[in-house]
């Protein structure tokens, strides 16, 4: 849809400009008055210092090492999905291990129509206590929709 824009004569009264010929200029520009002041090298290392003192130290972010459940979970699909560039459907287990989780996470191996046919796999990451990859295996590869032996199907 194509914009209409008024001309000059039609800008109201309000405008906070005055047109003179093809020139524009601000109502409150005074040209005597000088936009900035000289300041010396010397009063720039004074302005400098006196914000660094009013600006409390601040203290270097640190990871914490103890990771809940629900990161130990993202960090795990997340490493999985880097490492197989597979779709993830998501986690299906998250457990604490010895010196940090065991996250199991559902993959889509090959999608097919209908989605019934598609091929899943289950694979099993271990992480150290800040979330860092120690190893991950594929333990299981199924049809989606297959009732798991485990559950009694």
């Amino acid at each position: 849809m194509p914009v209409r824009r008024g001309t000059r004569e039609k800008r109201s009264a309000d405008d906070s400009y005055e047109t003179a010929g093809d020139e524009t200029f601000d109502e409150d520009f005074d040209e005597d008055e000088e936009p900035y002041e000289d300041l010396s090298e010397e009063d720039l290392d004074e302005e400098d210092e006196e914000e660094e003192e009013d600006e409390p130290a601040k203290k270097p972010r640190r990871r914490s090492s103890a990771l809940s459940a629900a990161t130990a979970g993202a960090a795990g699909l997340r490493h999985i999905a880097d490492l197989t560039s597979k779709e993830t459907e998501g986690v299906t287990l998250v457990r604490r291990a010895e010196d940090g989780w065991l996250v199991e996470v559902e993959v889509v191996e090959s999608r097919h129509i209908p989605s019934s046919g598609d091929m899943l796999s289950l694979y099993q990451i271990e992480l150290d206590a800040t979330g860092d990859l120690l190893s991950y295996r594929r333990v299981k590869r199924y049809r989606r929709g297959r009732a798991d032996s485990a559950e009694g199907g």
